[in-house]
């Protein structure tokens, strides 16, 4: 297992998304972000059965990272209990992943 994590986030819209990626990787809190449309979720919220269009935000950073990123996302997230889920790689390309460290540093 590597120290890389893929954080995977939703939003409402492309440039709510877009938004978030760019201010986490400025911060160095993400090596990129990639804006994904054309999601649909299907959802339980407050007692309602949700069916919304939304964009998943794929980010990449390290452990070490993660709760910065977590709480910055949060904070400037829209929605009340946005997604912010963190899922290991396994493995990956050395050169990348040595890309990736190298931009969250």
């Amino acid at each position: 297992m590597t120290e890389a994590l893929v954080v995977l986030c939703t939003a409402p819209t492309v440039e709510v998304a877009a938004g978030l990626a760019r201010a986490l990787v400025e911060a160095r809190l993400a090596a990129c972000g990639n804006v994904v449309p054309g999601l649909r979720s299907v959802y339980r919220w407050q007692g309602k059965v949700e069916d919304e269009a939304e964009v998943l935000l794929v980010l990449k950073t390290t452990r070490e990272r993660f709760p910065a990123l977590r709480d910055e996302l949060l904070r400037r997230h829209p929605y009340q209990v946005p997604e912010v889920l963190a899922l290991p790689v396994e493995a990956g390309s050395a050169a990348y992943l040595e890309w990736l460290s190298a931009q969250v540093t």
